[in-house]
């Protein structure tokens, strides 16, 4: 098991859990999968997730299965949207005036092209019309089951965390969806 506070040094490939797009990746840090699977961003390392255990980090159901994991151990687990992405929120999803938009942003608006609010929070573009245009604010993921397949590549203590060659790219759940909060 590794301890609170010990630093788990893990690969993982996740995987959506349920409906029809169950099984397809949709974010690893192994780049051969993210190639193979065709997620593969060139603006992000493909290296293990390097974190502290049990200090609420990365989504709590990859926290809670590494705790109970050993250095060399692979394990699939599954978790709720809530625990993962979270639910799907409808009050998260805004209708605003398609010229003001564009003014304010200097961009076309158009469906799928990503915006971020004033408060600093990343939605895209789900629907535009000549007059108004629709933005969702939830996770791409949210309200969606997903598996973690992790592999515990090495525990250390934390003041080996820097020495480590784990990612810190600075998206938290960005575009990859990848697995930190």
């Amino acid at each position: 098991m590794v301890e609170r506070g010990r630093v788990a040094v893990v690969q993982y490939v996740g995987r959506i859990a349920e409906g029809e797009d169950a099984g397809a990746v949709f974010d690893t840090t192994d780049v051969d999968i993210a190639l193979a699977e065709g997620i593969y961003h060139d603006h992000r390392d493909y290296k293990p997730l390097v974190f502290p255990v049990g200090e609420s980090e990365v989504i709590d159901g990859i926290d809670e299965t590494v705790g109970e994991m050993a250095v060399g151990e692979t394990r699939t687990t599954r978790v709720s949207p809530e625990r993962a992405f979270g639910s799907y929120d409808s009050e998260r999803v805004t209708r605003v005036s398609r010229d003001e938009l564009e003014a304010e942003f200097d961009i076309e608006a158009e469906e799928d092209e990503l915006v971020r609010s004033e408060t600093g929070e990343t939605g895209w573009i789900t629907d535009a019309t000549d007059e108004a245009v629709e933005i969702d604010f939830n996770h791409e993921l949210a309200g969606e089951s997903v598996e973690f397949e992790l592999h515990v590549l090495e525990v250390r203590d934390e003041s080996d965390r820097e020495e480590s060659n784990g990612r810190d790219d600075g998206d938290e759940t960005g575009e990859s969806g990848e697995a930190s909060e």
